[in-house]
C-alpha cells in the first residue's frame, strides 16, 4: 500500500522534467477545493444532526428499511447519481419547473452549488448514520437518570446529547471532508469551468491536456498535507467517549413528546427521504424509458465494467484481509501503523496512481493495454480503507473470543484461518466484496485517462452520452450501472449473510 499510495507519486515526480512551479489556475483550484470540501462536509454533518436525533428517538413502520436506505447514495454511482439531480434540480428539472409556474427563473446546479449538492447528497446519509450510532450508544439508564432528577430538554441537550456530538461529530466531519477533497466525478460533471475546478481534476487536465508529470505531482502533494492537516485537527478537537456501558434496557425518551417535537422530527426525516429518494425515482422513471435506445456499446461496456468490478473486489479483499490480521497481531503502535498504511489511499490522487503505475509498467507492457487491469488495481486500492473498517473490528473480536484456545491447540495458519476466523469473518467479508465492488462498478477515475473508444467502462461510456447530449440513451444507461452496482452490493452481502447464518 506504501507502494501504491507514495511510490506512484514518487513515479511520477521521479518523470517529471524540472521544478513545477504552481500557476494562479491551480492556487484557485486549490482554494475551491478547501472551501467546497467545508462547505459540504458542514453542511452533511449539520443537516444529519436532526436527522439522527428523529430517528434516535423514533420508532415509526418502516424505520429499519428507512435506515438500511440510507446506505444506498455511498455505493450510488457518481455519474448515475448525477444525472438523477440534474433531473430533480437541474435547468429543466422538478425544482425549475416549479420555479417557472411562479413566474421566476430556472436554477443554475453547475458550479459551486452544484459540486456541494451532490456533496451533501451522497454524505448526508453517511454522516446520518455515524452520529446515530452515537446517539444509539447513550445507555438509556442516563435518560433515566435524568428524568429522575427532573430534566428539561434543555438539560438532557446539554448534558448528554452535546458530550456525545462532541466525540461522534469531528470523526464524521472528517471522513466527509476528506472524501470530498479527493473528489473527482462531481467536479467533473459539474465543476462549471475554471472557477469550479478541484485539485483531482487540475491533476487531470495536468495529465491529459498537457502532461505535465511535475504539476501533478506537485498537486498531488498539496491534496496529502491538506487531507493530514485536516485528520490533525480533527483528532486535535476530538475528546473520548465517558457515557459508560448501559444493561441494554429499553430506550424511553420522555423529553421528545408533544405534538411540536413529534411534527419536528417528522418533518426532518421526510425532508431528507425525499432529498434522497426523489433523484433515485427520477432515474428508474426516465431510465425505463431510455432503454430501448442503448446502443450496443453499453452492454460491451457494462461487460467490462463486471469484469473490473470482480477483479476489484477480489484484490480488495486479498489487500485487507492480510493487513487486518497483521493489525490485530501486533496491537499497539505497529498495529496501528499497520491499519495507517492502509488508510493512508483515502488521501491519495488516484489519477496520480495510476499514471505512476502506468510509467512503472511502460517498459515491460503497452499501458493501454493494461488499462482495465490497473483500474481495478486502484480501485482496490481506494476501497481498502472502508474494507479495513469492516474487517479489522471482526478479526479482533474473533482473536479476543478464540484465540487463545487456538494457541492452546497449537493452531496456526491456515487451519486458523479456516476454522477460528473464516466463520466469524463471512458477514464482514461480503459487506466489503460488495461495497467494494458497487464502487468500483461505479468509479470514473483512471479509466477516464487512458482507456481508448474500444475499452471504455459503462461509466466513461455514460459520460460520452452525456457529452453528445443524448439524454435518453444516458438516462437508460444510467439505470443499467444503478442495477448492476446496487445488484452487486445485494449479491455479496447477502451471500456473506447466509453463510454466517448457516
Amino acid at each position: 500500500m506504501l507502494a501504491l499510495s507514495l511510490g506512484t507519486l514518487a513515479a511520477v515526480a521521479g518523470r517529471a522534467e524540472g521544478v513545477a512551479v504552481l500557476g494562479p489556475a491551480d492556487w484557485a483550484a486549490v482554494r475551491f477545493t478547501l472551501m467546497q470540501a467545508l462547505l459540504s462536509a458542514g453542511l452533511s454533518v449539520a443537516l444529519a444532526i436532526p436527522v439522527a436525533r428523529a430517528l434516535a428517538r423514533r420508532r415509526f413502520p418502516g424505520r429499519g428499511l428507512l435506515i438500511t436506505l440510507l446506505g444506498a447514495p455511498f455505493i450510488l454511482p457518481v455519474i448515475v447519481a448525477v444525472i438523477g439531480l440534474l433531473a430533480v434540480f437541474g435547468r429543466g428539472g422538478l425544482v425549475s419547473q416549479a420555479l417557472a409556474s411562479l413566474g421566476l427563473g430556472p436554477i443554475d446546479i453547475y458550479g459551486l452549488e452544484g459540486v456541494v449538492l451532490a456533496h451533501v447528497f451522497f454524505n448526508l446519509p453517511l454522516a446520518t448514520r455515524l452520529i446515530l450510532q452515537g446517539w444509539l450508544a447513550i445507555p438509556s439508564e442516563r435518560f433515566r437518570l435524568a428524568a429522575s432528577l427532573g430534566f428539561t430538554p434543555g438539560d438532557v441537550t446539554r448534558h448528554l446529547e452535546r458530550p456525545m456530538l462532541r466525540t461522534v461529530l469531528p470523526g464524521a466531519f472528517l471522513v466527509i471532508f476528506l472524501i470530498c477533497m479527493t473528489s473527482f466525478a462531481v467536479a467533473l460533471t459539474l465543476g462549471g469551468g475554471p472557477r469550479a475546478t478541484t485539485v483531482e481534476l487540475a491533476i487531470y487536465q495536468a495529465f491529459r491536456f498537457e502532461f505535465d508529470l511535475g504539476r501533478a505531482a506537485l498537486l498531488s502533494l498539496i491534496q496529502f498535507a491538506l487531507c493530514a492537516g485536516a485528520a490533525v485537527l480533527a483528532f486535535g478537537v476530538t475528546v473520548s467517549g465517558a457515557m459508560g456501558a448501559g444493561l441494554d434496557r429499553p430506550l424511553a425518551r420522555w423529553d421528545a413528546g408533544g405534538y411540536g417535537p413529534r411534527l419536528l422530527d417528522a418533518a426532518w426525516v421526510g425532508l431528507a427521504a425525499l432529498f434522497l429518494v426523489l433523484p433515485l425515482a427520477m432515474i428508474v422513471g426516465r431510465g425505463l424509458a431510455g432503454l430501448a435506445d442503448l446502443p450496443l456499446s453499453v452492454w460491451q461496456a457494462a461487460g467490462r465494467s463486471l469484469a473490473v468490478a470482480l477483479g476489484s473486489a477480489a484484490l480488495t479483499l486479498a489487500l485487507a484481509l492480510p493487513l487486518a490480521l497483521a493489525a490485530v497481531r501486533l496491537g499497539g503502535a505497529r498495529g496501528a501503523a499497520v491499519q495507517a498504511a492502509g488508510t493512508l489511499s483515502i488521501a491519495a490522487s488516484p489519477l496520480v496512481m495510476g499514471t505512476g503505475l502506468f510509467i512503472l509498467l511502460f517498459p515491460l507492457a503497452d499501458p493501454v493495454a493494461l488499462a482495465l487491469p490497473v483500474t481495478a488495481l486502484v480501485n482496490a486500492a481506494m476501497s481498502l480503507p472502508f474494507a479495513l473498517r469492516a474487517l479489522t473490528p471482526a478479526v479482533a473480536e474473533a482473536e479476543t473470543g478464540f484465540g487463545r484456545l487456538a494457541d492452546s491447540l497449537g493452531m496456526t495458519g491456515a487451519a486458523r484461518l479456516r476454522l477460528v476466523l473464516w466463520p466469524r469473518l463471512r458477514r464482514p467479508v461480503g459487506f466489503t466484496l460488495g461495497l467494494s465492488a458497487a464502487l468500483s462498478m461505479g468509479d470514473l477515475g483512471v479509466i477516464a485517462l487512458f482507456a481508448d473508444p474500444g475499452q471504455a467502462t459503462l461509466p466513461l461510456q455514460l459520460y460520452r452520452l452525456m457529452a453528445a447530449y443524448r439524454m435518453e440513451a444516458a438516462a437508460g444507461a444510467a439505470l443499467v450501472l444503478l442495477a448492476l452496482s446496487l445488484g452487486l452490493f445485494w449479491i455479496f452481502d447477502r451471500g456473506g449473510r447466509t453463510d454466517a447464518e448457516a
